[in-house]
């Protein structure tokens, strides 16, 4: 029997790139006497959950007190609590308080894998209906160990389901890269669908005839403990190795799955057994591992990247721990494209086999035989969260908002981020903000014994709100879009002395544009417009050719009457386009100018013996 089935593994790390700060990790007990505790949960109010693997889910209240009466208990159903097998994971939909649905998944009394759905019971939210159990999948086990277990729900809103290689040592019968099983897999359900579930129709795998539907990426040992960053997205699983390492696994929420991890070809970033295998290059290495069998200990269990507010020094990293050692590390990103690794506590022994997030973003940590769940902090001396100041709204494309935090003291750079992501990490408190949204700065330290700060208050960034539509031509009066603080006309690209109305009537033919100012002091220079008005030509009420400069194309519009020539010419004189037209109102044509060079080009309007152009630019 593979020994590592329990484990724990917490990552923390700041974001400094330079030295990394080392705040002091707390364990808080906050509920006691329970047994076996492997897994923590939350259904979005107050409660915390937390299974035992025996084959119930007990329930810690607001007030600090583990209700007496479990929520749900399914011993009977469960395989006894020896070995790696037990009631191993929990999940609440992400609509629980509308429909009361969560999800378990155990060994049952054959040792094999049960995920099933249960519905909290009406009139009572502390007690769950253990008659209302819906399987959705059954998967039967080759040995008794490399059960996983764990399931959550990603942001995508469906329900991810990992799944070990099936027991024994080494992966004896490669199920971790045999696709028509679903062992050593990561699933990916609709749960909202089907029955008893949907495949996703962007499974990587749905169109596959050689891997199955539910699978979203293969090649795990046995992914003790995965989970989702509330912020970004992105997927972290702790996977436990065979002799040599164990492995911190990392999937950006951008991805659209499909990875291979490697198992059982590779353990860590070694070689193990690659009879059968693809090169290297075919695999998704691990982000971070440690030595099997080491003073680190024996095996990870997965963790969570810290987004609470009670330990702002450990916001941002993500936590993990070794089930064997009580070490608890953290890993962050280390501002060169790789990962830094800071071991934080140092148990010893906490057999810590399970972290947790309440519903605000606060982390727990259960150790198995002592029966407790702990709250985890850290203590420093944070500095105050900065203030951000500056400017409030960008002006155009190009453009940027000078935004300015409050000084730093000694021993603190500056993390600035962008609707809760981190932008970039600088030593200076000045930011140029290119992109509207919501920002905030962290103080974050890189001198030993310095712990980050909180967060900023947001100071958010608007884009200037300009039309789409900034001048029209109505009979020859041009009109500007109204509201706004100031307004100059130009002629050919110069102002107009005095034209500083919303509207104005040309007094001669040219090309007009419109120089728009809002109340934040923006400014916008409209489209051109050439004009040709009844000033020029009888008969002709108004030409006008937008956008002036055009591209692919321009359009061409005539109202007035009797007949007319319409040209366009090149800076040579070449006759480009022409079309004679006979007016009677409104005409209006798109002419094509695909093949035109870029340069200038002149349209010429004739009417008997009157002729008038107008110069015309292409970009």
């Amino acid at each position: 029997m593979d020994m590592k089935g329990f484990l724990l593994f917490l990552g923390l790390g700041l974001w400094a790139g330079i030295a990394q700060a080392q705040p002091e990790l707390t364990l808080t007990p906050v509920a006691e006497g329970l047994v076996q505790p492997v897994d923590i949960a939350h259904a979005g109010d107050g409660r915390i959950f937390i299974v035992e693997r025996p084959g119930r889910i007990r329930i810690l209240a607001p007030g600090g007190e583990v209700l007496s009466a479990p929520f749900l208990d399914i011993d009977s159903r469960v395989s006894p609590a020896n070995g790696e097998r037990g009631l191993l994971g929990l999940a609440f939909h992400p609509d629980y308080a509308t429909n009361g649905y969560f999800f378990v998944n155990y060994t049952n009394n054959s040792g094999d894998t049960r995920v099933s759905r249960f519905r909290v019971s009406e009139g009572n939210p502390n007690l769950a209906d253990p008659s209302s159990e819906l399987v959705l999948l059954a998967i039967d086990q080759p040995f008794s160990n490399h059960n996983a277990g764990d399931l959550n729900f990603g942001p995508d809103g469906y329900l991810y389901v990992g799944m070990g290689d099936g027991g024994a040592g080494g992966d004896p019968d490669n199920y971790s890269q045999n696709r028509q099983s679903m062992l050593g897999k990561m699933l990916r359900l609709d749960v909202d669908n089907g029955t008893p579930y949907a495949i996703p129709p962007d499974n990587p795998f749905a169109d596959d005839d050689f891997t199955l539907d539910e699978v979203w990426a293969i090649g795990l040992r046995n992914p003790w403990r995965f989970s989702f960053d509330r912020l970004t997205g992105d997927m972290w699983i702790g996977d436990v190795g065979q002799n040599a390492w164990e492995e911190v696994t990392f999937q950006p929420a951008q991805s659209t799955g499909g990875e291979n991890y490697g198992w059982r070809c590779y353990e860590g970033f070694s070689a193990f057994n690659t009879g059968g295998c693809e090169g290297a290059g075919a695999y998704t290495p691990p982000v971070h591992v440690y030595q099997t069998g080491s003073a680190d200990g024996c095996s990870i269990t997965g963790g969570y990247v810290y987004r609470g507010e009670a330990a702002p020094a450990l916001y941002g990293t993500y936590l993990y721990a070794d089930y064997c050692s009580g070490k608890i590390w953290g890993l962050a990103p280390d501002g060169q494209g790789g990962w830094e690794n800071t071991e934080l506590f140092d148990g010893p022994g906490g057999q810590y086999a399970s972290f947790g997030e309440d519903a605000s973003g606060e982390l727990y940590l259960a150790a198995l035989t002592q029966g407790t769940v702990y709250q985890v902090g850290a203590n420093c001396e944070s500095p105050a969260a900065p203030e951000i100041g500056g400017e409030g709204i960008i002006c155009g494309t190009g453009a940027a908002a000078a935004l300015s935090a409050s000084a730093a003291p000694a021993g603190y750079v500056f993390n600035w981020y962008l609707d809760g992501a981190l932008l970039t990490q600088t030593v200076d408190n000045a930011l140029q903000a290119t992109a509207p949204g919501s920002y905030q700065v962290q103080l974050a330290a890189f001198q030993s014994g310095n712990c980050n700060s909180a967060l900023s208050a947001a100071f958010q960034v608007e884009a200037a709100n300009f039309p789409d539509v900034l001048i029209e031509n109505a009979s020859g009066v041009l009109t500007a879009a109204p509201g706004y603080a100031a307004y100059q006309w130009l002629l050919n690209g110069s102002p107009i002395e005095g034209a500083d109305m919303p509207t104005w009537e040309p007094q001669e033919s040219g090309s007009y544009q419109v120089e728009i100012t809002d109340e934040d002091g923006c400014t916008v220079i409209s489209e051109a417009l050439a004009l040709v008005g009844s000033n020029f030509l009888p008969g002709l009420d108004r030409v006008t050719a937008s956008p002036n400069p055009f591209g692919r194309a321009f359009w061409l519009e005539l109202k007035g009457q009797g007949e007319f020539l319409l040209e366009v010419h090149n800076s040579n004189g070449q006759k480009l386009w022409g079309e004679k037209i006979q007016a009677a109102g409104k005409w209006a044509g798109q002419i094509e100018t695909l093949d035109w060079p870029t340069g200038a080009y002149w349209l010429r309007i004739t009417k008997g013996s009157e002729q008038h152009t107008i110069k015309l630019l292409k970009m």
